[in-house]
């Protein structure tokens, strides 16, 4: 036998280990297992938010597909929404794949809690300010990131959609800076 098919005939034993050793590692990182109950209840979150974001949609106006209104894409989007809801909730609940709500999930909550907040400071104190915090607090206080790199990056994110929504869109945001 010679040297090449003898390395040759190794490398798929290597790769089968490596492959083997990083199924275990994911599945030591997995959080534990749900359920069919959690597949049901978040279905159920869903759709509670796909109809309270389509009725106030629906309250900014639809206009036509020719002229259409403010709220016609944000209503489409909750209408799609609802649809796989209910899907969830009709196939949800024969799966077990559903991740127990643990410490960690608190962090969605912390994101929307944060991003419903430059909702609000928005029309108050303009774009820029709650834009960079709300990319601290997810860089930093949700991600992990270091503090240089949340600075640099909540400063150029700010930055580029201040870009894009003013100048590029022509996007009449609130703000405080003019260029």
């Amino acid at each position: 036998m010679s040297e090449h098919e003898t390395r040759a005939g190794a490398e798929p034993d290597i790769l089968a280990e490596l492959q083997a050793e990083v199924a275990r590692d994911l599945a030591d990182e997995r959080p534990p297992v749900g359920g069919p109950a959690y597949q049901v209840a978040a279905a159920l979150v869903l759709l509670a938010f796909g109809l309270l974001a389509g009725y106030l949609a629906y309250g900014y106006g639809l206009g036509s597909l020719r002229r259409p209104g403010p709220g016609l894409w944000p209503f489409a989007v909750s209408a799609l929404i609802v649809v796989l809801a209910v899907v969830l909730l009709i196939v949800g609940r024969h799966l077990d794949d559903a991740e127990k709500f643990t410490k960690a999930s608190l962090l969605v909550l912390a994101g929307g809690a944060t991003f419903v907040g430059l909702g609000v400071l928005l029309p108050s104190i303009g774009f820029e300010i709650p834009a960079v915090l709300l990319c601290i607090i997810w860089l930093r206080f949700l991600g992990g990131e270091t503090w240089r790199s949340t600075i640099v990056i909540s400063v150029a994110m700010t930055a580029a959609f201040y870009l894009l929504f003013l100048y590029a869109l022509k996007i009449p945001l609130p703000h405080l800076l003019a260029f």
